[in-house]
């Protein structure tokens, strides 16, 4: 059986810190709420993944994972429902 997938592409027109700060605040509002937690759950949604990304980086790097050095991961940001 083939799973879909939700892709919601929001672009910024900002600096990097300023797109930061709003996807962090939009992930926080999505899906970290009480509110919104409860609702994904009752959908059957377990887990949720995203990334920050850039049109000119070929890589699909993560901007909201970055090591000391400032270098980006290409790992996506995880949230798991299913041990709420």
């Amino acid at each position: 059986m083939s799973q879909y997938r939700l892709h919601i592409d929001i672009p910024f027109d900002c600096s990097e810190e300023e797109a930061i700060q709003i996807s962090e605040r939009l992930v926080n509002w999505l899906f970290l709420s009480e509110s919104a937690k409860s609702d994904i759950q009752n959908l059957g949604v377990n887990q949720v993944n995203y990334r920050l990304g850039h049109d000119d980086d070929r890589q699909r790097s993560n901007y909201l994972m970055k090591n000391e050095n400032g270098h980006v991961n290409n790992k996506k940001c995880k949230i798991d429902f299913s041990s709420e």
